[in-house]
This record gives C-alpha cells, sequence and structure tokens, in this order.
C-alpha cells in the first residue's frame, strides 16, 4: 500500500515536471509593469495603436499568444497533462484576446467578438486596415502629385500644406529624401513666381528644405512690399492723372477738335510724357541734367 502511493506521488511528481517543460511557452512569464492600457481604436491610425498595443501586451507577457495557435502535444503525453497545458494555453489566449477586443469602440468589438482566438483576431483586423492602408498610401501619393500652388494663396501657406502630404506620405512608409521634396517644392510654384522658380532650379549649391522655405519666405515678404509700394504709387498717381483731366477737359473747351489719342494713360510715375506740349497749361525746358528714369532703372 506503502509502495503503491510512493509510486503514485512518484508519478505525480513527474507529471508535474513534465507540464511544466512542456507548458513553458503557455505559462507568462513574470510581467513587467503594464505600459498604459492604448486609446480605444475607431478605424483611424491602425499601424500606430497595433503598435502600442503590442507593447500593451508584451507588458502582460501575452504577446505570444496573437501568433502562435494551440499547443500540440504528442500522443506519448499522458491525457491530463495534454488537458491541464491546453486549459492554461486556452485561459491565458481569452485575456489576451479581451485585452485587445476591450480597446476597439462598441462597433468593431461587436464585428470581432466572435474571434475564437488572440491570433485570428490579431490577423484579422490586420488585414482589414493593411488593406485600406494601401488604399490611403495611393490617395497621400495623388494628393502630392495633384497639388498646386495658385497666386491667390500665401505660398508659405501652400508650402506648409505640402509639408504635411510629404509627413503623410513618409508615415506611410514611402521613401522621399529631401533633394526630390526642394525639387518638388520650386516646380509646383505658383505661375506669379515663374523668375524667382528659374533662379532657384538653376542654383549650383544644394539646398536643404529649410534653407529653401526662408528663401520663399523672404521673397514672399519683398513681393508683398513691393505691392503695397506700387499701391501708393498707383493712388498718387491717380491724383496726378485726376488734375490733368481736369486740365484737359478746360482745354478741350477751348479746342473742340482736340484728338483724344494724343493723350497717354498715367502709369503712375513721377515725371509724365505726352505727344503735344499744346496741352500743357504751362511748362519750362529741362535743365542739362535732367534725368528722366525709366521702369527697368535705365535712363534718359
Amino acid at each position: 500500500m506503502t509502495t503503491s502511493v510512493e509510486q503514485q506521488n512518484g508519478s505525480v511528481g513527474t507529471t508535474a515536471a513534465t507540464t511544466n517543460a512542456s507548458s513553458s511557452r503557455t505559462t507568462p512569464a513574470p510581467a513587467m509593469a503594464p505600459a498604459e492600457k492604448p486609446k480605444k481604436i475607431s478605424g483611424m491610425d491602425f499601424k500606430r495603436w497595433q503598435q502600442k498595443m503590442f507593447f500593451y501586451l508584451t507588458t502582460l507577457s501575452l504577446q505570444c499568444f496573437i501568433s502562435e495557435d494551440v499547443p500540440v502535444l504528442g500522443e506519448e503525453t499522458p491525457e491530463n497533462e495534454r488537458f491541464v497545458v491546453t486549459e492554461a494555453w486556452k485561459h491565458s489566449d481569452f485575456l489576451c484576446k479581451n485585452y485587445i477586443l476591450s480597446c476597439l469602440e462598441d462597433g468593431l468589438y461587436n464585428v470581432y467578438s466572435v474571434m475564437e482566438t488572440s491570433k485570428e483576431l490579431w490577423n484579422a483586423l490586420e488585414k482589414k486596415y493593411k488593406t485600406e492602408d494601401v488604399g490611403l498610401k495611393k490617395f497621400v501619393a495623388v494628393q502630392f502629385l495633384d497639388f498646386k500652388m495658385v497666386d491667390s494663396k500665401s505660398v508659405i501657406t501652400q508650402v506648409q500644406q505640402l509639408q504635411v502630404i510629404v509627413h503623410d506620405l513618409l508615415a506611410e512608409g514611402m521613401v522621399i529624401n529631401e533633394a526630390f521634396q526642394v525639387a518638388a517644392f520650386i516646380e509646383k510654384l505658383p505661375p506669379l513666381w515663374k523668375d524667382f522658380k528659374n533662379y532657384l532650379k538653376h542654383k549650383r549649391k544644394e539646398m536643404t528644405l529649410e534653407d529653401l522655405i526662408v528663401r520663399l519666405r523672404i521673397e514672399e515678404e519683398n513681393k508683398a512690399a513691393e505691392k503695397k509700394s506700387r499701391g501708393n504709387s498707383t493712388i498718387m498717381g491717380a491724383n496726378i492723372f485726376e488734375e490733368a483731366s481736369t486740365s484737359k477737359k478746360r482745354k478741350k473747351s477751348m479746342q473742340p477738335s482736340q484728338n483724344p489719342r494724343e493723350w497717354w494713360i498715367d502709369s503712375g510715375a513721377a515725371q509724365h510724357v505726352c505727344a503735344n506740349k499744346k496741352l500743357f497749361t504751362s511748362y519750362a525746358p529741362a535743365g542739362p541734367n535732367e534725368t528722366v528714369f525709366m521702369a527697368n532703372s535705365a535712363t534718359a
């Protein structure tokens, strides 16, 4: 009787040892401090959510269950041992699966809660959203290729919009080096920037994207200042033109046969040219050192 108990105890001891060895992969190692639980995903930013979820499961020592099937033990393994190992695996897999499900929005939870194992659930999510990621890559690539700057908006604002698209491309794993980005940004400058675009394209020194943006910012500020200056000149020129028109009306009342084609449109210049000096109410000959500046800064 005693011998029988000893043999039975020995058998149990052996079984326990075998079970521990066989189920080492199903028994979680001591867990590290759990990471912050990922926020529930609604379908956006799956790749980022997936990385956070994997790390969270790792801190719980459950990450292996998203890639493993239920262990299959050989026929030589006693039936009670197979039962213990299988049940231990199912328990851990159940925990893993429900940790994942708890991080899905209610709509997604209802769809994926029917999955039987963590691996099946993980693969189903990956298949769905990786397919969508391919579509997203194409969408972002088309956005980048079709993006065209317009003259009616600030160039710097449009550059920032283009930078956001480039960031999305890089986030999708597409490789775009800086030299290509610089060339693309220059090529997409609006029509009124044609001269500056050609200047940039023929620069021999290679620019960084940051250098390009600084140059564009300076050029845009210069264009704004020039436009403001032209606006002030136009207002001044309009006042002069109004005075000339009044003088013309007085002159026209005395000379009904006056030819209107001899009057030129005022350009806002400080000095003016007229085809017929008789149209002026008064004038004086220019001195020998008098100079007229043309629009291109040449003198006459």
